[in-house]
């Protein structure tokens, strides 16, 4: 299983993948990347750590396990994927394991927001619509083609229109969803009100 790790920076406009699904609500953190994971200095290891508990109940047939998934970037979810304790520790798992983007019925507020803040989408669908892509991508391999400019994503066999937060959206698309890439490019500003404070002014009397 891969657990190779190139982080998303600067605006996001499209996402290309093959889907995973997971089938269930209530998926909470504690499942996606258990507690005794968070010592962790820092999130490097922990892709290859999600779902730990519940990969080990299934023994090899959990769909993170699974050989046909082993190139997954678009997870789809059912509802309140996410819930339980706020840990950031969960949408970085997914990441670091390879996940780019989310389809579910619903998520957990705090979740969602970690998501966003590392480049991660997170787009609702009806549950009749989410049913209809687990079905197919447990089926087979189902490849969609995610364009924020328009919010949808297509595949050979489907058209769809994803629903995201406007904010959430615009974020990406502006890049504003990177907070250390902002700071980088405006540098200049941030050191000119460095030099504005009086207080963080060099004095030589000390």
């Amino acid at each position: 299983m891969k657990f190779e790790f190139t982080p998303p920076i600067g605006k996001i406009t499209q996402i290309k993948g093959q889907c995973i699904s997971l089938i269930g609500n209530d998926i909470d953190t504690d499942r996606i990347i258990p507690a005794r994971f968070l010592k962790c200095v820092n999130f490097d290891s922990l892709g290859e750590s999600v779902f730990e508990d519940d990969r080990k109940t299934l023994k090899g047939q959990h769909p993170f396990d699974l050989e046909e998934h082993k190139n997954a970037t678009i997870l789809i979810v059912n509802s309140n994927f996410g819930c339980g304790s706020s840990r950031e520790h969960a949408p970085q798992a997914l990441m670091r394991w390879g996940i780019r983007a989310i389809i579910g019925e619903s998520f957990a507020d705090i979740f969602y927001g970690n998501c966003i803040a590392i480049g991660v989408p997170c787009f609702t669908l009806p549950k009749n619509s989410i049913h209809d892509l687990q079905n197919l991508s447990g089926n087979k391999s189902l490849f969609l083609e995610i364009d924020l400019n328009n919010s949808s994503a297509k595949s050979k066999e489907l058209n769809i229109d994803l629903e995201i937060k406007e904010s959430s959206r615009k974020m990406f698309l502006s890049g504003k969803w990177d907070a250390t890439s902002t700071l980088l490019e405006n540098e200049n500003l941030i050191e000119n009100k460095f030099n504005e404070l009086p207080y963080l002014k060099f004095n030589s009397h000390f």
